[in-house]
């Protein structure tokens, strides 16, 4: 790692300081494992005759006699290409404009194999849910299978939303000794607003429209191939790849099937072909993605108020890389960093008002102009992430970078560090006897940032959402929803306790949720103390709670307490089977080797 330049932020520097002090030992052995596994030549050049011969029986004459000798470079291609999933779709047609271009610049593309893509919106409060956290790790073994042939000399992760992104960069990161870009598909066009879809939700939850016009206002604001146009997992996924310099610059939130967007792919495979160990300018994505490069992604993240999803996902693309994340580095670096953007669910419009006021190519250079990013870090478009200030554009067919914008057009969806919408990005830690939590306030209001309420116990989010539809909420309370946790069933979102919460919360009643679950990027104004670890399943504070402890959630303080005494009571036990069915008997040993959500809640060792 190089030395700060004095423009960073003292508080940036000092935890990029304490973060490679406190990883040296792994990171250390992590770079010694990538530099062994790399070579000189081709690595298909240590394959036997028949093993190559396997390797490349299915290509075409031309491309049989190029990767038979030993100075053309080998592309990988990645993909959760499926045509159910909206962002997902256009993936179909990369690998094409993708094999093309590289045979252009004078390499080879191989699709290496696909990875499984789920979709959260789909499974959204059924058992498949319970799958989803864990399709992160899954789809890493699946990348690192697709790699494990050693035909490749770089490779092209082709994937957007939710788990499929970290997945495939802790895969990726596994070869770290290959260079590695990341090819989006971009945002759909934007359709029913994301603030109208809410108040439909909400009005369905009271009982005020029925499964009818539920239907038609989900089915307009989600209509079209491409990411859903919230900022979300997904399109803070799209953020992060950009920021830590693994998309090109400005090819987050282009739309699906446009020619910059075209451009933008294939362009995408000539460049990491330029940075194989075969050219002049090796970037292996192991010493790309550094101390430096991680903390640009956190202060990104809490300058957008991104997904909550990432304090488990970066933990755990860090720890792939050797590196020791932990939330205090979040908990710190959100101390100084401001949010700059309002994006549903913390504001009115959608990533694609954000991209036309001026997207990332201003974010980056704001929050470079504030000492708040490493500019000195190594990117798939070259060194310095100076490059991202600059934008896309198409001359004729020509693929170019031109100045970006050096003001928003847009003040009530992106502004500059001089001016932010808040001194921090919302994004705050909690701690205290109840355990670790992580809570989203930007979307809070600020009267509710302290709620001190009596507790009620639920054992899933059904158990909660049948007492709503009863009645019996009544009253001040804080919601307990437990062995909602990686161990117990996988950690599902539970986007279900949104809207009923918000109905209470309307009608005058203080109400708050702690859990051990998950609520991602579209949690909104209900306070939410989430990722609660140590978590019930492995004896957390959680499963000794009873209905009526008095708890109090303070996201100013940074505290969460349960103001009664725990001791001498037995642990509660789950009072729903979470075990089996929809496939999730098929991941029971993924449950028993989960690590906590403060670990990145993973299976993987460090």
């Amino acid at each position: 790692m190089t030395a700060h330049t004095p423009e960073v932020h003292p508080v940036v520097a000092d935890v990029t300081a304490r973060l490679a002090e406190r990883s040296a030992k792994t990171r250390s052995a992590y770079l010694a494992r990538i530099a062994a596994a790399a070579q000189e030549g081709p690595s298909r050049t240590a394959l036997g005759c028949a093993n190559l011969a396997h390797g490349f029986a299915a290509c075409g004459v031309s491309d049989k006699l190029a990767l038979a000798g030993d100075v053309t470079p080998n592309v990988a291609i990645v993909s959760a290409y499926n045509d159910m999933l909206s962002a997902h779709q256009p993936l179909e047609a990369y690998p094409a404009i993708i094999k093309a271009a590289v045979s252009e610049a004078g390499g080879v593309a191989q699709f290496a194999g696909g990875v499984p893509a789920m979709c959260d919106g789909v499974t959204q409060g059924r058992p498949g849910m319970e799958l989803s956290l864990f399709s992160r790790d899954v789809i890493a073994m699946a990348t690192a299978v697709a790699l494990s042939h050693e035909m490749f000399d770089a490779a092209l992760m082709l994937g957007v939303c939710d788990k499929i992104v970290p997945g495939l960069l802790i895969g990726a990161l596994s070869f770290g000794h290959l260079p590695v870009a990341f090819v989006p598909a971009g945002p759909m066009p934007s359709g029913l607003p994301n603030k109208e879809k809410a108040r439909v939700r909400q009005k369905f939850a009271e009982g005020k429209v029925g499964r009818t016009e539920l239907l038609q206002a989900e089915s307009a604001a989600y209509h079209a191939p491409g990411t859903c146009t919230f900022y979300g997992t997904a399109n803070s996924n799209q953020m992060l790849m950009e920021v830590m310099g693994l998309h090109l610059p400005g090819a987050s939130f282009e739309q699906p099937g446009t020619p910059l967007r075209e451009a933008l792919t294939a362009e995408a495979g000539r460049r990491v072909l330029a940075h194989t160990a075969l050219g002049d300018d090796y970037t292996p994505v192991g010493e790309q993605i550094d101390e430096r490069a991680i903390v640009n992604a956190v202060v990104a993240l809490l300058a957008t108020g991104g997904s909550t999803n990432h304090t488990l996902h970066l933990v755990a693309i860090a720890r792939a890389a050797g590196i020791q994340l932990t939330w205090d580095d979040f908990a710190a670096l959100s101390e100084v960093v401001p949010l700059l953007t309002r994006m549903y669910p913390n504001g009115a419009a959608d990533v694609n008002r954000f991209h036309e006021v001026g997207g990332m190519a201003y974010l980056i250079g704001q929050l470079l102009d504030g000492g708040l990013l490493h500019k000195d870090v190594r990117t798939v478009a070259g060194p310095g992430l100076g490059r991202y200030r600059q934008s896309p554009q198409l001359e004729g067919t020509v693929l170019t970078w031109g100045e970006g914008p050096k003001e928003s057009a847009d003040t009530t969806v992106l502004r500059g560090v001089e001016e932010p919408f808040a001194a921090d990005g919302g994004l705050r830690m909690l701690s205290g006897n109840l355990g670790r939590a992580v809570i989203k306030v930007s979307a809070v209001a600020p009267e509710r940032h302290v709620v001190e309420a009596p507790a009620r116990v639920f054992g899933d989010q059904a158990e909660l959402q049948a007492a709503f539809s009863a009645g019996e909420l009544t009253g001040d309370f804080v919601a307990v929803v437990r062995f909602q946790g990686p161990r117990a069933n996988g950690m599902p979102e539970l986007h279900k306790l949104t809207p009923p919460l918000a109905v209470l919360q309307d009608r005058g009643q203080k109400v708050a949720l702690v859990t051990d679950g998950r609520m991602s990027g579209a949690s909104g104004k209900v306070p939410a103390a989430i990722h609660v670890s140590p978590e019930a399943e492995a004896g957390g504070a959680l499963a000794y709670v009873r209905d009526g402890d008095v708890i109090r959630l303070d996201a100013v303080a940074g505290t969460l307490e349960v103001l009664a005494d725990l001791s001498g009571r037995e642990a509660a036990q789950p009072t729903v089977d979470s075990s089996a069915g929809t496939g999730r008997e098929l991941f029971a040993a993924l449950r028993g080797a989960v690590g906590p959500a403060e670990a990145g809640a993973g299976v993987f060792g460090v």
